[in-house]
Formats: C-alpha cells, structure tokens, sequence
C-alpha cells in the first residue's frame, strides 16, 4: 500500500458518516469504496481525480476511460459522466482523493511561470487520464497529512493547491491544462458557452445562439463543443435536464410529471422514456424511493 493510500485510509476511519467526504481544506473531497458499485451518473467538475488504491472507470460521451492506483483523471470541464468503482474489498478499499480545480489560480501560476506551456489549439481533449506519481504525487501525499493539522490548512493548503496547478502545467500534459486556463483563446469562448447552456439548461437554448456566444460558426462549434465535452450541445442538455430531475425527485421528493416539467420537458411521456433510457428504469423508481425515505408524520 502506498503512503498516499495508507494516509487517505487512516482519514476515512477517523470520520463519521460514509463517502463521499468533504475535507477542512475547500475543494478537496475523499472518496472510499469498501465494495465495487453500481454505475452511476454524475455531473463531472474540474478536477484531479488522483487513485490511490483501487480501481474506476468513467464514460463521457461514447469515450471510457480506466484509471487505478498510480493514476489520475483529468476534468478540464463541467461534464455529465456515468462512473464505477469497479475494484474494491473490504480490506482493500477504493481510495481516491479529488482536487478541484481553480483556473484563476492555474492563470496565477502560468503568468509566473519562466517556460509557461503553450495551450493546445484545436480539438484538444477536455478528459484524460495521466500516470500520477513524483512531485505531483508528493503534494497529494502532504495535503492528506495536513488534514491531521487543522490549525495550519489555511496558511499552507494554498500553497501545496499552487504547487500542484505548476507540475501539471510543467508536465507531458501542460497545453492541455493551459487551454483552459488561458481566457482569450477558442476553446475558453466554448466554454462560456457551454457555461451558458448549464445555467440555462431548462430553456430552448438554440445552436446558433450558442455558437453566437463562442464566436464560432454552427459546424466549428458543434465540433468544437463535442471534443471538449464528447457530447453534442443536445445530448449535453439532455443529460443535465435528467440529472437534475433525478436531483429533484430524490431530494426534494417532487413526482416524475413535476420535475419533467421544472427542468424544461413539455411532455411527460418523452420525459419517461428518455429518463429510463439514461437511469436504466422509469422514474417511479425514484420516486417510490424518495416516497420510503420520507419520514411519516406521527400520530398523537
């Protein structure tokens, strides 16, 4: 077991409640799977998903990706993403720590850099998995241990986060990091758009409108908006619409024709189908779920 592995156990036996957990440093989170799970859909942030022990693949688009202890996947985008942890036991848990990312900061330390990358132009990938170890793996490794310290995660946690955006930018995959970073070039008026459609993801947001937004034409952007996200701007607005109906059903036990209707669906029917084509069942399934959970009022 590796250091990092033995430190991010040490952390989850400590606490209370079960993964995911959210740590005193903002924007770090640990995960730990004593058992391989069921897939599941997510929406993927920005991130450093570094593996420690175990095993996950995750799906963005019609792109699968594996990565295990030793590994990292990269997030340069806001994504839906269907995910498994698909290697973990009791005695030998899934352990992954996320490090979201900060692209303010990654321009910070790009503008300091004396050889700062040059970002990737074109059709770059937004989703990647990297080999994780050396100074990178290091950082990981002292933000685990800062959190025996509490007293010290403010002054410090900031500049291990730091350290980390300027390996990744000073390693093979720079450009790639850089891309996002960087606020003038194609790839970041993409993501405005993409930004655009995520806040707006209810409405009848049309292509054009969307690419007006990236200052692209209606091919480049589709194209563009695809290698980013490996996803069209439709399917991209479809999921979002399921995830955050799902949301809803689930957490605010609100019933399937009413959450079709908040995230933008005119017809409940459709709603079903698409639903039960993403999730695997119709959404009575969550709802009759949410229904359980409710607690039931007392009778005096």
């Amino acid at each position: 077991m590796s250091n990092l592995a033995k430190a991010i156990l040490r952390y989850t036996q400590r606490q209370p409640g079960t993964s995911p957990y959210e740590t005193a440093i903002d924007g770090v989170f640990i995960l730990r799977s004593d058992h391989p799970k069921p897939p599941s859909y997510r929406l993927a942030s920005p991130a450093l998903c570094i593996v420690a022990q175990g095993a996950k693949w995750a799906t963005f688009g019609g792109s699968r990706l594996e990565y295990r202890a030793g590994q990292a996947l990269v997030v340069g985008v806001e994504t839906p993403s269907l995910g498994r942890v698909f290697e973990a036991q009791p005695d030998k848990p899934c352990l992954v720590l996320i490090v979201e990312f900060d692209l303010g900061l990654m321009r910070s330390v790009i503008e300091q850099m004396t050889s700062p990358p040059k970002a990737i132009a074109g059709n770059g990938r937004s989703v990647f998995v990297t080999d994780f170890g050396g100074a990178l793996a290091d950082c990981a490794l002292r933000l685990v241990r800062l959190l025996d310290t509490p007293d010290a995660i403010r002054t410090i946690a900031p500049l291990v986060i730091r350290e980390m955006c300027y390996w990744l930018l000073a390693g093979a995959h720079g450009g790639e990091m850089a891309r996002f970073a960087f606020t003038d070039g194609p790839s970041h008026r993409v993501l405005q758009a993409i930004q655009s459609l995520r806040q707006r993801y209810a409405d009848a947001v049309h292509i054009d409108e969307l690419a007006s937004v990236a200052q692209l034409s209606r091919s480049a952007f589709h194209r563009q908006f695809k290698a980013l996200t490996s996803l069209t701007p439709v399917q991209y607005q479809k999921q979002l619409r399921l995830l955050e109906a799902r949301r809803l059903m689930l957490s605010q036990s609100l019933g399937a024709e009413a959450a079709a209707f908040a995230v933008g669906y005119e017809s409940a029917s459709q709603f079903s189908r698409e639903y039960a084509r993403m999730f695997g069942a119709p959404p009575k399934r969550d709802t009759s779920i949410a229904n359980k959970k409710r607690p039931r009022a007392s009778v005096a």
